[in-house]
């Protein structure tokens, strides 16, 4: 077969050189090196998110995928952080699927603009108790879900709309000026162009982490109609800080702005670390690395003593593997752990 992909975008190019990459398993490295290829310009990201949308397209193509599963699974290797530079003679195949996947992401994009929008449009996106699911919309967003979470997406040709119905999600937003990216979670809007940031729906409050650009924090418009008009109910937030909205705080009145914290990079690491599928800790306090395993499984830890809350722990685990952990506490001799049914688990200091 002759390769036809003589004049392909260098940054197309790129993406699908670190996706083949990603697909046979990335070092710690490479994930580090691509996440700031990705920064670096906002059309690296787009790029990555076009191919994987496409991808996930073809998955839904039976036909299709029959005839590239032998290229989707074509091996890709590399000594260093950066793509393979491998023979186009050797590379045909997958420059081949991904030529295709292209194709049908512009064919898309250009109908897109022309179809009436519907609420039937809406796309909805779920994770059970220890999941994890990276959506890549067909605007060149991405959507990364965290456990026991419900996302309800809605792509129009003058906005951008997601719906936070539960639990906790990052968002990476292709730069579109002209469409807005908005995230609404229990009465909050996060609103944002190009940029990426976390929003974490909890009981009590909406959770705002920005690691990338700027966005604005107000009430959402569905409940308060006149709430971008007033200045004093929006809130903007930057890369490294975070801000909490208690809720309920919808109500007629102005509510007073609420308070952005600058946060420090090992922190963003721990509150990002689901996206790893391994929770990292650096003297985290007990009562946060206790909520994050309990955000992310079916057994529930309780802290039974309030002096353990404060009690500092470092390390590296899997997000889904609790009982290792209450066994390193257990074996420490300073933690009781008392087992009060089959998903409760009680800590206590032992005195």
């Amino acid at each position: 077969m002759n390769d036809s992909l003589n004049h392909e975008d260098p940054i197309e190019e790129a993406a699908a050189d670190w996706l083949a990459l990603r697909a046979e398993g990335f070092s710690s490295a490479q994930k580090r090196e691509f996440a700031r290829w990705c920064r670096a310009d906002p059309r690296h990201a787009a790029a990555v998110a076009r191919l994987e949308a496409t991808c996930a397209l073809l998955e839904k193509m039976p036909l299709v995928r029959a005839e590239l599963q032998p290229v989707i699974a074509f091996p890709v290797t590399a000594r260093s952080g950066r793509p393979v530079n491998v023979s186009r003679r050797n590379l045909s195949p997958l420059r081949v699927a991904l030529g295709i996947a292209a194709a049908l992401t512009i064919a898309f994009l250009t109908v897109m603009p022309f179809l009436p929008p519907s609420d039937s449009a809406a796309q909805v996106f779920t994770t059970s108790t220890g999941g994890y699911e990276r959506v890549a919309l067909a605007d060149g967003s991405v959507i990364e879900l965290n456990a026991e979470t419900k996302v309800r997406v809605t792509l129009t040709p003058t906005n951008r709309r997601v719906e936070l119905v539960a639990g906790e999600a990052h968002f990476t937003v292709a730069h579109d000026r002209a469409r807005p990216f908005i995230v609404s979670a229990g009465g909050v809007a996060v609103r944002a162009v190009g940029t990426a940031f976390n929003v974490r729906l909890a009981s009590t409050a909406v959770e705002v982490l920005v690691t990338e650009g700027k966005v604005s924090v107000a009430e959402a418009e569905s409940v308060v109609p006149n709430a971008r008009s007033s200045s004093a109910s929006t809130t903007y937030v930057a890369a490294n800080e975070r801000t909490l909205v208690h809720l309920p705080s919808l109500t007629n009145t102005t509510p007073s702005a609420p308070a952005v914290e600058k946060i420090a990079p090992a922190t963003v690491r721990d509150a990002l670390s689901w996206q790893e599928r391994k929770l990292a800790f650096s003297e985290t306090p007990l009562s946060e690395v206790v909520a994050q395993f309990n955000r992310r499984n079916r057994v529930q830890l309780i802290l039974g003593d309030a002096t353990l809350a404060e009690r500092p722990v470092g390390g590296t685990f899997a997000a889904d593997n609790v009982e290792g952990f209450i066994r390193l506490l257990e074996g420490g001799n300073s933690i009781a752990v008392e087992r009060q049914s089959e998903t409760t688990v009680v800590l206590r200091a032992k005195h």
